[in-house]
């Protein structure tokens, strides 16, 4: 990764341009051409250095309902009780932790009763209590990366 590809990133994490021609802005600032920005930004999602491009939503602020969820599994069942969670759209993150409960999630719905049922579905299929932890208030949700050289 070079120079050029820590500015790409830092323009997509932190202003990405609402225009019907985004790549096209972005080559501009930095001094390249908009198919050097497409083919950089290809290859970076090829390498996995970017997983997706695209918007972020405050769900709270939109009506739906999300919650900290966090499980006690045997180790030999991790694989199977996370892909159980994993099929439900609502969560967003899903990780194990070195903790006695060691898988821990994100699920937003467009109710606390939609997700409640849903927690109660993954509880059922996987054979495990789930913890719903809510936040009271929020204090920092976003993350932008600085990559630098830009």
């Amino acid at each position: 990764m070079d120079k050029i590809d820590r500015q790409i990133l830092d323009i997509l994490q932190q202003e990405y341009p609402l225009d019907i021609n985004p790549y096209k802005i972005i080559a501009q600032k930095i001094g390249i051409s908009e198919a050097e920005v497409i083919n950089r930004i290809r290859e970076l999602k090829n390498q996995g250095i970017i997983r997706r491009i695209g918007a972020v939503f405050d769900a709270r602020k939109m009506g739906f309902y999300s919650t900290l969820c966090a499980t006690s599994v045997e180790e030999n069942r991790i694989d199977e009780v996370a892909a159980i969670i994993n099929r439900y759209d609502g969560v967003t993150h899903n990780y194990v932790r070195d903790h006695s409960l060691n898988i821990w999630f994100t699920l937003t719905a467009s109710s606390y009763e939609k997700a409640m049922e849903i927690l109660k579905k993954i509880e059922n299929e996987a054979n495990i209590k789930v913890y719903s932890m809510p936040s009271k208030k929020m204090y920092k949700i976003r993350v932008a990366l600085e990559m630098g050289d830009s």
